[in-house]
C-alpha cells in the first residue's frame, strides 16, 4: 500500500483531499494527513476569532472521512527526504511514498528585539485563541497596538473596534498609506473609515523594539496594554530547516509540477511555496488542483503536464466589521456593504460546499 502523506490540513491540503476522495484515489494507495488539530481551520477568519466577534466553532471545518484516509494528530519536527520519513514530536516517524508539504507560515519579526516575546499573534488558531483571551479581558480604555497594516492588521483593528469600542486602538504602518498592496483609492477609503471611528493610524512607523507593555516606534515609547503583531510572515520552521533551494523570502523553489527540482516525490503547497503571487488561500487551492493532476498522471505511469496555465485569482475581499468592507475583484475596486456581503457569501460557500 503506497502512502501519500500530506503535512498540514490547510487550504491546499484540504483541496487535495476533496479532489482525491471519495473516488479519485487509485487502488493500492492511502492518504495520511498530519495536523496539530483534528479539524481544518479557516485562517482567513482568525482576526474575528481574536477580536471576539465569532466563536471558535465558526472557524472549524471537519476533515473528510474515508476508509483510505488516516488523520494523524501530531506536530511535525523534521523531514528526512533520503529515508522518506516524516519525524513527529513524541511519536513514531511516518514513511511516505509521496509527500505534500503544506505546513503554512509563522510570524516574521524582522529581528526586532522583544517582538516574539512580548507580542500576540493571529497566525494559528491557538495564537488567535490566546489573543482573544488577552484582548477581551482588558479593562475599558486600555490601549491595543497593532503592528502591520496589511489585510490582517486592518481586519483585526476594525473587528476589534466592533467588539470592544471602549478600547483605544492604534495601527502602526511603515508606509504613507495602509494596505500598500491595494490601490490607493481603497487605502484612502479604509483610512477614512478608521478616522471616523477614532482608530489611530501611525504612518511611517519603525518598530525598533518591544518590551512588556511598551512598543518603541522610532525609538519613542508607546504605552500599550497589548501589542498584536501582523507585520509579516515566513515559512514554517520545518521548511526553513530543509536543505533545499529557496527564494529570498525563504519559500521553496519548485518545478512547474510543484515538486522539488531533485525529487519528484516531494511537493510543496501554499505559504511555503515560491510562487509569483503573494500567499493566499486562493493560491494554495489553485496550486493544489494542479498537484492533484500531476499525482494522478504519475500514479498511472504517465508524464504529467510540462506546464500549467497561470493560477487565476478572483480577487481580494476585506471586512470592516460586519457591515462594511472593501475589495479588489477583476481589477475593480469595491467599497461599502457589497464587498462585505460578498465575503460572507464566499465564506459560507467554502464551509458548506467544500470551497
Amino acid at each position: 500500500m503506497k502512502n501519500l502523506v500530506i503535512l498540514g490540513g490547510g487550504y491546499g491540503g484540504m483541496r487535495i483531499l476533496h479532489r482525491l476522495l471519495p473516488n479519485q484515489l487509485p487502488d493500492g494507495f492511502k492518504i495520511t494527513l498530519i495536523d496539530r488539530a483534528p479539524y481544518h481551520s479557516l485562517k482567513t477568519e482568525f482576526y474575528a476569532l481574536a477580536a471576539g466577534t465569532i466563536s471558535d466553532s465558526h472557524v472549524r471545518v471537519a476533515f473528510p472521512e474515508h476508509p483510505s484516509l488516516h488523520v494523524k494528530f501530531g506536530e511535525v519536527t523534521g523531514i528526512d527526504m533520503n529515508e522518506k520519513l516524516v519525524h513527529l514530536k513524541d511519536e513514531e516517524s511516518i514513511r511516505y511514498d509521496n509527500l505534500v508539504i503544506g505546513l503554512g507560515c509563522e510570524d516574521k519579526y524582522h529581528n526586532v528585539p522583544g517582538a516574539k516575546e512580548f507580542t500576540y499573534s493571529i497566525q494559528s488558531i491557538d495564537n488567535a485563541r490566546a489573543t482573544y483571551q488577552k484582548l477581551n479581558n482588558l479593562p475599558a480604555g486600555a490601549t491595543v497596538s497593532i503592528v502591520g497594516a496589511g489585510l490582517s492588521g486592518v481586519e483585526l483593528a476594525s473587528e476589534l473596534f466592533e467588539s470592544r469600542p471602549d478600547l483605544q486602538i492604534k495601527l502602526f504602518d511603515r508606509g504613507n498609506h495602509i494596505l500598500s498592496a491595494f490601490p490607493e483609492k481603497l487605502s484612502v477609503y479604509v483610512e477614512n473609515w478608521f478616522d471616523k471611528n477614532d482608530i489611530e493610524i501611525i504612518n511611517n512607523s519603525n518598530i525598533t523594539r518591544v518590551e512588556e507593555n511598551v512598543l518603541f516606534n522610532n525609538d519613542q515609547p508607546v504605552q500599550s496594554d497589548v501589542v498584536v503583531w501582523t507585520a509579516g510572515i515566513q515559512p514554517n520552521k520545518v521548511v526553513r530547516d530543509l536543505d533545499v533551494e529557496k527564494d529570498g523570502s525563504g519559500r521553496v523553489i519548485l518545478t512547474p509540477q510543484h515538486n522539488l527540482p531533485n525529487d519528484e516525490h516531494v511537493y510543496v503547497v501554499g505559504d511555503c511555496a515560491s510562487l509569483p503571487h503573494a500567499p493566499s488561500a486562493q493560491l494554495a487551492e489553485g496550486q493544489a488542483e494542479q498537484i492533484v493532476q500531476v499525482l494522478l498522471k504519475r500514479w498511472e505511469g504517465e508524464a504529467p503536464p510540462t506546464e500549467f496555465p497561470k493560477i487565476k485569482l478572483k480577487g481580494v475581499l476585506g471586512s470592516l466589521g460586519k457591515k462594511e468592507g472593501f475589495g479588489l475583484v477583476a481589477e475593480r475596486t469595491l467599497t461599502g456593504r457589497v464587498p462585505r456581503m460578498l465575503k460572507s457569501g464566499v465564506l459560507w460557500m467554502y464551509k458548506y460546499h467544500n470551497g
